[in-house]
């Protein structure tokens, strides 16, 4: 249900066009990858409401979700976590969610 006007997809400057068909082809593929985030934080928010684990869910960035957790928990919810991310949309492709852990963001990566 989602619109784009892209106006400059009839122009006669090439590269606004070749811009404005780039971001036709681009939208539908980034718009369902942010339904699928959102879709995950929310089965990953009310799943984590319902455990005893020490963890917090912090922060999304683009297509990851960072957390805070107690060391002695960290496979557990990595484990955890996954399932419930690779399993927030049913596509004809495997949803293959990756995780790393580090001290900060930047570790983790």
């Amino acid at each position: 249900g989602r619109r784009l006007y892209l106006p400059e997809i009839h122009s006669k400057n090439g590269q606004r066009r070749q811009a404005a068909e780039r971001a036709a082809i681009n939208a539908p593929m980034q718009g369902t990858a942010a339904d699928i985030i959102k879709k995950a934080m929310i089965k990953v928010h009310d799943w984590l409401e319902t455990t005893d684990f020490d963890a917090k869910m912090i922060m999304q960035v683009h297509d990851e979700l960072v957390f805070e957790v107690a060391e002695d928990q960290v496979d557990d919810l990595v484990k955890e976590v996954k399932e419930r991310m690779e399993s927030a949309a049913e596509l004809k492709v495997p949803l293959i969610v990756d995780a790393g852990v580090g001290e900060n963001w930047d570790e983790a990566h």
